[in-house]
């Protein structure tokens, strides 16, 4: 199934829903493929307005338990943000038309997300990336925010995200430089959660799809939830929140069958209630 198109022009975004290769006892896993490949799948306004549509409706859909987010081709998951559609704007365009709001959006998701890299994630596509709450990385990717080579800093969030994920002074390190980080370095200060071989990289992603798929759904996206307030709120304020979820949870069927389940050494079957 190919997402429907913004615009008049072609859909830059596939969407595959089960995934091919997600056999799983759900088949709750979608692809969502960035298809720009003759432009390294640069994330010009229209295609990020169409991947957040995409997603929004997939986590709507009930159907639907985790999300892995790709690019086409093998040279790049997103090489950055349409320079020539960025270089007409202007402070003016950038407040009124406000297209960077779709990234807070697609943090918003609630459903996990799984970015699977290949090639380049650089400017644009490394946010895209660390907006998912997970990133299988290929053996040869390369992540990186090149902003400052055109005299702009990150937009998307890569001050921030970047700088959560592996500290200030390498954040300042690839902000500043425009140094790109491999693969193997971003997985040994934590941006990656898996490194492997580029054949296996979306092959992996939908694995790890495919195990969140067969867990109780309103667990996963209040875990989803608590994890990512780790990074946002103080520590007292972070506990208060995953205890509250915590307790909210004893209200679900899914609660009550996943211990029965494990007191009659059963497996559980999850209705998402």
């Amino acid at each position: 199934m190919t997402a429907s198109s913004t615009e008049s022009r072609p859909a830059s975004i596939r969407l595959e829903f089960p995934a091919p290769g997600s056999s799983g006892p759900l088949d709750g896993v979608a692809l969502v493929t960035l298809d720009r490949p003759k432009v390294l799948n640069a994330l010009d306004f229209a295609m990020i307005a169409e991947l957040t549509d995409v997603l929004e409706a997939l986590d709507r859909d009930p159907a639907c338990r985790a999300i892995v987010i790709t690019g086409s081709g093998d040279r790049a998951f997103a090489a950055g943000a349409d320079v020539r559609e960025l270089a007409g704007q202007t402070p003016a365009s950038l407040l009124a038309d406000d297209h960077f709001h779709r990234w807070e959006r697609i943090k918003r998701i609630r459903k996990p997300m799984i970015a699977a890299v290949r090639g380049f994630a650089l400017g644009g596509g490394c946010e895209l990336a660390m907006t998912c709450d997970m990133i299988v990385a290929a053996e040869d990717a390369q992540f990186g925010q090149p902003e400052i080579r055109l005299g702009v800093i990150p937009g998307a969030g890569g001050t921030q995200r970047l700088t959560r994920a592996i500290g200030k002074a390498k954040a300042m390190e690839m902000v500043l430089t425009a140094r790109p980080m491999s693969a193997r370095e971003a997985e040994a200060h934590g941006l990656v959660t898996r490194v492997v071989a580029p054949a296996e990289t979306v092959r992996t992603a939908l694995e790890i799809g495919v195990e969140i798929a067969a867990m109780p759904p309103l667990a996963v996206i209040a875990a989803k939830e608590a994890v990512n307030r780790a990074e946002e709120l103080p520590l007292d304020a972070g506990l208060e929140f995953e205890r509250r979820n915590f307790y909210g949870l004893f209200a679900s069927e899914d609660q009550k069958e996943g211990m029965a389940a494990f007191t009659e050494k059963r497996p559980a079957t999850w209705k998402g209630r």
